[in-house]
């Protein structure tokens, strides 16, 4: 009868690991990261469903997305990234978004084209090249073409360099037209007579 007892309470403590350990597996297998769905929209040249690129690399539809991913739409088709209770947000052709998200919020790195939210749950940072913009739902952010010229204009001297042109070129103009005119010439050791003060 001790035997029948021995092996009850070693199956017995068998069954309590075998359930600890299988709670622990499914407690370590669910993940609190956020994960987005790519949707595309568009075709390409074919006829076929086009692709966007996703980390370089080419995405059809239902591809996963993950935080600190860098999304390239082509010049044929937009993409749509639904992130579930946090939000959803629309690209549009030739556009260049680095996303990051997590349960707390949507902000991006919009470095070329437009961004349209579709939905969030607070709202959505984006860093364009005239800085942050907090967008809600229904709104856009895009970049602008001045933004982009910035630095030209720092590299050129901006407007300064036309005042400094026009300073010069008069000053220039106005010593060839004193060199070639004959009204001012002054003709030193003539025919003058010199009278000292002292003798």
């Amino acid at each position: 009868m001790n035997s029948k007892l021995l092996i009850r309470k070693a199956l017995s403590m068998c069954l309590v690991v075998a359930t600890i350990a299988t709670y622990s597996m499914v407690t370590l297998a669910s993940s609190e990261k956020v994960v987005g769905e790519l949707f595309i929209s568009g075709k390409n040249l074919s006829g076929e469903t086009a692709f966007v690129k996703v980390n370089g690399e080419a995405a059809q539809n239902g591809r996963a997305v993950f935080s600190s991913s860098t999304i390239v739409t082509p010049n044929n088709a937009g993409a749509v990234i639904n992130l579930g209770k946090i939000g959803k947000i629309e690209l549009a052709p030739a556009t260049t978004l680095g996303l990051t998200f997590n349960e707390n919020g949507i902000s991006g790195d919009l470095l070329a084209g437009r961004v349209t939210v579709l939905s969030a749950s607070d709202k959505v940072n984006i860093k364009t090249l005239d800085g942050v913009v907090s967008l809600n739902a229904g709104e856009s952010a895009a970049t602008t073409g001045k933004a982009q010229d910035d630095d030209d204009e720092v590299s050129d001297g901006g407007s300064a360099w036309v005042v400094w042109a026009l300073v010069l070129g008069g000053a220039a103009a106005g010593i060839i037209i004193a060199a070639t005119s004959d009204n001012n010439r002054i003709a030193l050791g003539g025919g003058t007579t010199v009278i000292s003060p002292t003798r």
